[in-house]
């Protein structure tokens, strides 16, 4: 498939995510055929192939830090975020996902828009069989100043320079922050 520079996907029940990547594409058009398939269903953590999950990557003013969790469950550094639990009100969903894994309550969207979107199987566990996570993620600030309070979903939480994040991860859906740098919606 031939990707024009950029590439339009309107997300059912979220909104518009303009892709500029070959990755952002494959992503937004994975979830924007689940999300028309699944409905407002797929927001549900009872739907077992899959479901939306909302994530914020919170970067500081001068876009030169990313705040990073060690999750605990899956061992890796990711931005907080989590399950949506049947609320399609994404934003509202990162705002407190950020606030319950950080403890921060001045936290700034940057813009309605989405930064970006992730399409990744979560490992069997348990209970509960391999399936997808169709993160939608959005751009927020903070001070580093401000106080960080880890909760049990995690091991450690850091502020990382952006130049210095391959330290802590390889993964590309997480070095995604990087972009901020230089993202305007």
């Amino acid at each position: 498939m031939t990707l024009s520079p950029t590439l339009h996907v309107q997300i059912p029940h979220v909104g518009p995510y303009r892709a500029q990547h070959k990755r952002d594409a494959s992503a937004a058009l994975r979830t924007a055929l689940f999300l028309t398939s699944e409905g407002v269903g797929g927001f549900s953590r009872t739907m077992r192939r899959g479901h939306v999950t909302a994530s914020g990557f919170v970067v500081s003013p001068d876009r030169k830090q990313v705040l990073l969790l060690h999750h605990r469950k899956l061992g890796r550094w990711l931005q907080p975020g989590g399950h949506c639990d049947g609320n399609t009100d994404v934003i509202a969903v990162a705002r407190r996902e950020i606030r319950e894994e950080t403890g921060m309550g001045d936290i700034r969207l940057v813009s309605n828009s989405i930064f970006d979107i992730d399409a990744h199987e979560i490992p069997a566990r348990r209970n509960e069989p391999a399936h997808i996570h169709y993160d939608i993620r959005f751009l927020f600030e903070a001070m580093p100043s401000d106080g960080l309070v880890r909760n049990n979903e995690s091991t450690a939480i850091e502020w990382v320079e952006t130049s210095e994040m391959e330290r802590l991860t390889g993964d590309p859906a997480v070095l995604v922050a990087r972009r901020a740098l230089t993202w305007a919606d």
